[in-house]
């Protein structure tokens, strides 16, 4: 049984009031607290200094206390671990930490965090400083559309399919969920059968983040400027018939690591406006469709019967607006359609 301490609240707008030395928490009835080093300690301390000047100056809420049924991490400085030739040993631990590297470190770490998720796994990340390697200049542009059907379709025809990671695990998800369901609440059974429903959960963020991460990392390798749309993401996951598929496909986290991962490697990434016609403009000719419903995949221009691919048109519509913004500036207007758009060199 661990016991929860409470600090008697400081006066408003005073920091200093939680810098509490190390001394003072490691109570008798908090002894458990010598078992660890005291980096970690200094480390929740900073961190909740840093939570209350968010408040005070109003840029948080008030800060909690944390569950211990959610993750739960420890940071390590640079005095508190030892890396050397892959092993790393953690300050109070006789021996090193058996670890399965998902990826060799590109220098010495000088923060190391260690955490457990909900699943029951313990993960090690580490904070190193390096310089990113350069990618040979290419000629190649490509515009990108999102989607539910495909993740992606890019400009050139390309449709990326969508694996539906949730849907493959829906069974086996709906089956432990139901059984946790009719456990007792406090029990152990309820914990266990917790635990296997926060397994699948795992399994299914981990295959979508490693697809994420081998098909934008293909993008940035292959394209020297990358044009997107920025989607309201929040907004648009509020429809109750379209909310899980939007969050499978993880719009949000595909945009960001391609933004990132350009800024990396020397690309230009573009991202425009929202409200840019994309779809319901014909790529040809330049004429606005007044409606456009999402169950229309195709649709010819009436003026110069040019039939287009939904998506494959949105695309190029994208390509041809991003090229605009990097030709002429951040914001392009013409023939009553104006664009905005942010870039990331």
């Amino acid at each position: 049984m661990h016991t929860r301490v409470r600090f008697p609240s400081p006066a408003p707008h005073s920091l200093s009031a939680y810098q509490i030395p190390i001394k003072v928490i490691k109570l008798p009835e908090v002894t458990f607290l010598n078992d660890v080093s005291s980096v970690p300690l200094q480390q929740c301390l900073r961190n909740q200094q840093t939570a209350f000047k968010n408040f005070f100056e109003g840029r948080a809420k008030y800060p909690v206390f944390k569950s211990k049924k959610h993750r739960q991490s420890a940071e390590f400085t640079y005095r508190a671990f030892s890396y050397r030739d892959g092993e790393l040993k953690l300050a109070k631990c006789d021996k090193p930490l058996n670890i399965k590297w998902s990826q060799a470190l590109p220098a010495d770490p000088t923060t190391v965090t260690v955490s457990k998720d909900q699943a029951g796994r313990y993960v090690v990340s580490c904070l190193c400083e390096f310089e990113p390697t350069l990618l040979p200049v290419t000629d190649k542009k490509v515009g990108i559309d999102v989607g539910i059907k495909d993740l992606f379709v890019t400009s050139d025809g390309f449709k990326s399919g969508n694996p539906r990671h949730t849907a493959q695990h829906a069974v086996k998800l709906a089956k432990y969920q139901r059984r946790l369901a009719k456990k007792k609440l406090g029990s152990k059974n309820r914990l266990k059968a917790k635990r296997k429903v926060a397994r699948v959960h795992a399994k299914i963020s981990d295959c979508r983040s490693d697809n994420l991460h081998k098909l934008s990392r293909r993008l940035v390798n292959e394209n020297q400027v990358i044009c997107a749309e920025n989607l309201a993401v929040k907004n648009m996951i509020k429809n109750p018939k379209l909310a899980k598929h939007i969050a499978d496909a993880s719009w949000g986290e595909f945009t960001r690591q391609l933004e990132y991962k350009s800024g990396w490697s020397g690309r230009t990434y573009v991202e425009i406006g929202r409200f840019f016609p994309s779809t319901k403009r014909c790529s040809c000719c330049g004429f606005v469709k007044e409606n456009m419903p999402l169950d229309v995949r195709s649709w010819e221009c009436p003026e110069c019967g040019t039939t287009h691919d939904r998506d494959v048109n949105a695309a190029r519509n994208i390509l041809a607006a991003g090229l605009a913004v990097l030709a002429f500036g951040e914001n392009v207007s013409g023939d009553g359609i104006s664009v905005s758009s942010s870039c990331s060199r």
